[in-house]
């Protein structure tokens, strides 16, 4: 089952610069969940810009290099890690020479139950019944979830306590459900929200989270495709990725 589709168009008035190519076209975009709320504001202004719709998909980027290896209709992948667009590059799947790093995703631990402002000491003190994270297998932010609390010596004690979200949506919504009591989740997730505290991961705890982007062969004579890979290149897309806490190469 491909993941959720979304159809992202310009609001109001506002009119596509000259620009903007003569026939809109649109392209099929296989986004990383952490990347939603980004990937949506993104699609606006490159509809605005170019007049071509991005049909935006989220889920986690395993799930998403499973369905593109079986003929899934996407043109684009933004995955949340580098591994995954390397693996559809090596499969024959992917234009090499489109790859690069989109943004730096950052790891954040979060609960709306108990202060996990000190977030080592909350791991390490374990007075918590689960801990949600994203399937390790499918979602880098798992990966990074895991070797954050190897790296702190709590692995072992807090393994029976994990809780897997398929994606990291799913993990960050066990935790605002408060179905877990804290969970490990990605900094843009926490964009607008108003509740709970939060511990920002010290980025020598986890393997950087570096996401790259590449143009799948099915996009490879496209112009839509190619149009929005530039776009997320400019400086429209970057304050937008900035906006939302990513680092920047």
């Amino acid at each position: 089952m491909l993941g959720l589709r979304v159809a992202v168009a310009a609001s109001g008035a506002i009119l596509a610069p000259l620009a903007a190519t003569a026939e809109a076209a649109q392209t099929n975009v296989a986004v990383a969940a952490n990347f939603t709320e980004p990937a949506k504001q993104i699609a606006v202004l490159f509809k605005q810009k170019t007049g071509h719709d991005a049909i935006l998909s989220f889920g986690a980027s395993g799930a998403f290099l499973a369905q593109i290896t079986h003929e899934a209709p996407f043109q684009v992948f933004l995955s949340a890690d580098q591994d995954r667009p390397k693996a559809a590059i090596d499969a024959g799947l992917a234009v090499p020479e489109s790859l690069f790093t989109y943004a730096i995703g950052k790891l954040v631990l979060w609960s709306k139950v108990i202060d996990v402002t000190k977030g080592d000491e909350a791991l390490k003190a374990g007075a918590f019944a689960k801990i949600s994270i994203a399937n390790p297998n499918a979602a880098p932010y798992g990966t990074a979830a895991i070797e954050t609390m190897k790296a702190l010596g709590v692995y072992d004690a807090l393994r029976g306590k994990i809780v897997q979200g398929s994606s990291i949506a799913q993990a960050f919504q066990f935790v605002d459900t408060r179905n877990a009591e804290v969970g490990f989740v990605a900094l843009s997730q926490l964009f607008s929200a108003t509740e709970g505290t939060r511990w920002e991961v010290p980025q020598n705890l986890y393997t950087p989270i570096r996401q790259d982007a590449v143009l799948l062969k099915k996009g490879a004579a496209d112009e839509a495709s190619k149009a929005f890979l530039e776009f997320l290149k400019g400086p429209e897309a970057r304050a937008v990725i900035e906006k939302f806490g990513y680092g920047l190469d």
